[in-house]
């Protein structure tokens, strides 16, 4: 016989009721054929029946529906939604169960229901049997001894004045300790918050000498951010090693420029040992301060957003000297993303071309 494998998802977990008008509640089924092979994507004509008693139960409900199989041989109807066919949905007593839901389907859309399936409702459908408690009067005395067991069993009214008037916490219970450095005004209520305030740290600005680079771009505490050399490492080169290939370096974020030029160095030495490209000349970069006593040597080809930032800044940083500069932002296997750096403007060009770099560094 062919059959309905159906799952109830309105008894278990949603039924909807109205004061005014019959409730319903929602039901899916999947549709397989007399090959046991999924129905997909067809419109199927579905009879829909409420047996009470048992399988062969009188059908004390019946309406039809025509909905659409989706991918997966999966219908989703509404029952009591239906064209009616007999019965009342909205006057079934839950209460007087077992009930039967009956489903017979016609795969070609019709009512010739060739595929059937009877399955019981092993939950009452709560939303449709609470209508009932509509008609609860008087008081209700619980019983219930886990309730009567439980610490809210004994709150009292007093309890729950204090609880009302319970102290405001206003901050004044946290302590703050200054140290080296660092001092510490007010009490820290609202009234009169505390203050940190720092001492002796160094103020940085964009444009100012730094960690062997020039900053070029800080983050909101003014303590970090980008430093860009003070050179070009190369006013032309290619960024492939000598054959074009995915990288999969597409990150185009902040401080992504660092990971995308170790994947790329990584990705493209096989291709030319010997060979030099835009990711390794920043890569291989280094520099010792002025003091002759810190060598910087992680320097990175930054990434599209990072090159902005920079172009941004271009004049306080100085000496760029050609008009496109590439980024480690790649676009696909034979295009990465460059800038225009004196017109603005960016653009996803052939790895073979040759432009200018310059390496950065975050600090």
């Amino acid at each position: 016989m062919k059959k309905i494998f159906a799952f109830l998802v309105a008894v278990l977990l949603t039924a909807s009721v109205f004061a005014q008008s019959p409730g319903k509640m929602s039901y899916q089924a999947v549709i397989r054929n007399s090959s046991q092979a999924l129905v997909t994507n067809a419109k199927v004509g579905m009879k829909i029946s409420i047996l009470q008693g048992s399988e062969s139960g009188v059908a004390f409900y019946a309406e039809t529906h025509t909905p659409t199989t989706n991918v997966n041989g999966l219908v989703s109807i509404e029952i009591g939604t239906g064209t009616f066919v007999n019965g009342s949905f909205s006057i079934i007593n839950w209460a007087k169960g077992p009930y039967f839901i009956k489903t017979e389907a016609d795969p070609t859309g019709g009512t010739n229901y060739t595929i059937t399936g009877t399955s019981q409702l092993l939950s009452v459908p709560y939303a449709l049997f609470a209508k009932t408690a509509e008609t609860v009067k008087g008081r209700i005395i619980e019983t219930d001894p886990l309730w009567k067991a439980s610490p809210s069993f004994g709150i009292a009214n007093t309890d729950i004045t204090n609880w009302n008037n319970k102290p405001i916490i206003d901050g004044s219970e946290t302590k703050l300790v200054a140290g080296t450095n660092v001092t510490v005004t007010g009490n820290g209520t609202t009234g009169s918050p505390y203050v940190v305030n720092t001492t002796g740290v160094t103020k940085l600005t964009i444009g100012q000498s730094y960690q062997g680079g020039i900053i070029f771009w800080l983050d909101e505490t003014g303590q970090h951010g980008l430093i860009a050399a003070k050179a070009d490492q190369s006013t032309g080169i290619q960024w492939s090693n000598g054959t074009d290939k995915y990288t999969g370096t597409t990150d185009n974020n902040l401080y992504a420029g660092a990971m995308n030029t170790a994947i790329i160095v990584a990705t493209q030495m096989a291709d030319n040992p010997a060979g030099n490209f835009a990711a390794k000349v920043c890569a291989d970069y280094s520099v010792t301060d002025e003091g002759g006593v810190t060598t910087y040597g992680d320097w990175y080809l930054p990434s599209l957003y990072e090159l902005n930032l920079l172009q941004m800044k271009k004049d306080m940083v100085g000496g760029f000297n050609a008009s496109i500069y590439w980024c480690s932002t790649e676009g696909n296997a034979t295009n990465a993303f460059c800038l225009y750096f004196f017109r603005g403007g960016e653009s996803n060009n052939e790895k073979t071309y040759s432009y200018a770099v310059r390496a950065v560094r975050a600090f």
